[in-house]
């Protein structure tokens, strides 16, 4: 029934992303992504080095390797070599949380909501790189309950790629396992960017350009902007930096206030991780969901593609029966959907910001932000609970690792 369902919805995906050419599908503004910046980046990058001085190359030196991936497809295009790529990490995610969820104590629902759920972004997928770097933070999750090591390396890999798989280890119980996968990071992240930095030319010269960004008219920042627009504010939306930003009065007041409000959210986790007192085999899992929601609620920019994260997280979450997390799982299904309307359906109401395109934004990352602050209370309760719960039949017996992790009353 899973290969079943995965094959029908894929397929009706490459559908959509063939067709993309319709007005409610993008006029090709979707699939261009690929063929024409990423085909531009490859060339680029088949050359020994990083593009430097592009503005719209905004990402660590990780993605280089992952954008030159389809030369291993020597008989298709770049995209057509891109798409087959992205398919097949696809039907990796999904092997790994059917494997996961057949565990004694596990469940199938994971591999059931990644498999519908990603859909409901039609063809977005499909041409971002995006479940190429989820693929890394579910393989890490899901491998830490048996390798500390392995579980850091992979989220120390997709960390190269685009940063917020990082956040994979924030859950991990405290003590020797926790050391065991943050060093593994480390160690992962110091040897390849050294490896980078010999095979390329400017590998870290994405740091000038993320600096410069703005507000992009999809983030949080950018609705309350929308709405300030319709009530008579000056400003107005600009291309840069690869998204539709505003540019006006008080831009920057309201970037510095995002800035802000990621710090808030840094701070939170830390203090929920210092406080916790109970660790269960999902709280890993759960964790990562409520950092990345937190990291993206409060952001600049909330592209659609990130919603392929969350799916993929809230997927890894509902694989244990443990998780806090089920409540969270129909906001962020219902985030993706409405996230498909306003782009790239109807993208022109949202970069004019009229009333439509207000309201959009408005739904959208209003369930984005009821999902983080539900997934940050269940968290947090979840952490002072005074009774342990069972340990879940996957977890290897004789490793004194991973047992006691469960019952640290301190740190």
């Amino acid at each position: 029934m899973l290969a079943a369902g995965w094959l029908t919805t894929r397929a009706l995906m490459l559908w959509l992303l063939a067709h993309d050419q319709y007005p409610l599908l993008g006029r090709g503004g979707v699939a261009r992504e690929v063929w024409a910046l990423y085909f531009h980046w490859y060339g680029v990058l088949s050359h020994g080095a990083f593009p430097s001085g592009d503005r719209l190359w905004q990402y660590p030196p990780g993605a280089g390797p992952v954008l030159l991936s389809p030369a291993v497809l020597p008989g298709l295009t770049y995209f057509q070599a891109f798409v087959v790529l992205t398919l097949l990490t696809d039907a990796v995610i999904t092997l790994a949380l059917a494997r996961a969820g057949t565990r004694p104590g596990r469940s199938l629902r994971g591999a059931a909501l990644w498999t519908a759920g990603l859909p409901l972004l039609l063809h977005i997928p499909l041409a971002r790189y995006d479940v190429q770097v989820t693929a890394f933070a579910v393989v890490s999750l899901l491998t830490l309950s048996r390798s500390r090591r392995v579980g850091g390396a992979f989220a120390a890999l997709g960390a190269l790629v685009k940063v917020w798989p990082a956040l994979a280890l924030l859950g991990t119980p405290r003590g020797r396992g926790t050391r065991e996968a943050w060093t593994a990071a480390a160690v992962t992240t110091v040897t390849l960017l050294a490896l980078l930095a010999t095979l390329f030319r400017n590998p870290f010269d994405f740091l000038r350009q993320q600096g410069g960004r703005g507000v992009q008219i999809e983030s949080l920042g950018g609705t309350a902007l929308m709405l300030a627009r319709r009530a008579g504010w000056s400003g107005r939306t600009r291309y840069q930096y690869g998204a539709v930003e505003f540019v006006g009065p008080h831009v920057h007041a309201v970037a510095v206030c995002s800035l802000a409000l990621t710090a808030a959210a840094f701070a939170l986790l830390l203090l929920w991780r210092v406080r916790a007192r109970h660790w269960t085999p999902a709280t890993p899992y759960d964790a990562a969901l409520t950092a990345v929601l937190l990291f993206t609620v409060t952001s600049r920019v909330i592209s659609p593609q990130y919603m392929v994260w969350l799916i993929g997280l809230t997927a890894v979450c509902l694989t244990s029966r443990h998780t806090t997390q089920l409540a969270v799982a129909p906001l962020v299904l219902a985030a993706s959907a409405v996230s498909t309307v306003e782009y790239p359906a109807l993208y022109g109401d949202v970069i004019n910001s009229t009333w439509v395109g207000c309201l959009l934004m408005v739904v959208r990352n209003g369930l984005l932000a009821s999902a983080a602050v539900l997934s940050f209370v269940r968290l947090w309760r979840s952490g002072r609970r005074p009774t342990p719960e069972p340990v879940e039949a996957d977890i290897p017996p004789g490793n004194p690792d991973r047992v006691p992790a469960l019952f640290h009353t301190s740190g």
